[in-house]
């Protein structure tokens, strides 16, 4: 594998995997149970969804993030965004919340969307939020969920986010098919992680995938909230996100892109210290700022 496929600051990529074994991930993952998060609460809003909410120490009503979680809808959990939600919370002023969604094969399309919709629609209802000036967001497969969402929200002309935050988004279900993928190139999500995982999550419908089961199949972009989005040039996900935003873009979306060379599928969790992590994350963090807090971002401008 020539080193120079990866960024150079990400130190780690040398020794991380090409893929993922799901089979353990997903064993290991039944075996923890989910505890209220420091410094915020554990929430059940119905029998299926639990959701976990970091609160500022102001005054509401105030705007909110709802944040759904990767794993390739197969795994994964809401715990894994309590560092992020702290942050915005604590740097925005805002309401950060992870929602719990039931996971694929035993809870297949469209269970995970259905579940983030429910969500989405508890947190524009609670008293301390500002239901004007909400924002969605997910990594890998909570990606590809917000951007569900973003489309689902449209569809039903309830809520309207102000920006869906896209990070390196699981799309579209036809990269599954494709030959042409250097495996060497890749870590931590393989194609073969991405068949299963597609194949998991659509149940029934993988032969002929509903366009919010595979947003990168919606056809009429036109009027979905303004987007952030970002992706590694060594992550499989690459082709089908920069194909989204342009899509977006087309459709008279606003939409951010920020491609970053080099840059491995999660890289900026698996190496958060790394320069190059801190800027995307700095880069999601600051769209989100203009985003929800317009007064504020203007002021450090």
């Amino acid at each position: 594998m020539p080193e120079h496929v990866f960024h150079p600051d990400l130190r780690l990529a040398r020794f991380l995997p090409r893929s993922t074994p799901l089979g353990l991930t997903r064993r290991l993952g039944r075996l923890t149970r989910p505890r209220p998060p420091r410094g915020g609460e554990l929430v059940r809003i119905d029998a299926d969804v639990s959701i976990r909410v970091f609160r500022p120490p102001i005054a509401g009503p105030v705007p909110a993030l709802l944040w759904i979680h990767g794993g390739g809808y197969v795994l994964g959990s809401a715990t894994q965004a309590d560092a992020w939600c702290r942050e915005v919370s604590n740097r925005l002023g805002a309401i950060a919340a992870a929602v719990e969604y039931r996971l694929a094969p035993e809870h297949p399309f469209p269970v995970p969307l259905e579940d983030c919709y429910s969500a989405l629609r508890w947190l524009a209802a609670q008293p301390d939020v500002d239901a004007e000036r909400i924002a969605i967001g997910g990594e890998s497969a909570g990606g590809g969920l917000a951007a569900a969402l973003a489309l689902l929200a449209k569809e039903r002309g309830t809520i309207r986010p102000v920006l869906q935050v896209l990070s390196y988004p699981m799309l579209d279900d036809r990269t599954a098919l494709r030959t042409d993928t250097d495996p060497a190139s890749l870590r931590m999500w393989s194609p073969g992680n991405n068949r299963w995982a597609w194949n998991a999550y659509l149940g029934i419908h993988a032969a002929a995938p509903p366009p919010l089961g595979a947003p990168g199949r919606y056809d009429d972009l036109t009027g979905v909230a303004p987007a952030w989005m970002g992706v590694g040039t060594s992550d499989l996900f690459h082709d089908e996100d920069v194909a989204y935003a342009q899509g977006l873009g087309q459709a008279g979306v606003p939409c951010e892109l920020r491609v970053v060379p080099g840059a491995y599928h999660g890289f900026d969790l698996v190496e958060r210290h790394a320069s190059i992590s801190r800027a995307y994350r700095g880069s999601q963090m600051a769209a989100l700022e203009r985003a929800l807090n317009t007064d504020r971002a203007a002021d450090r401008h």
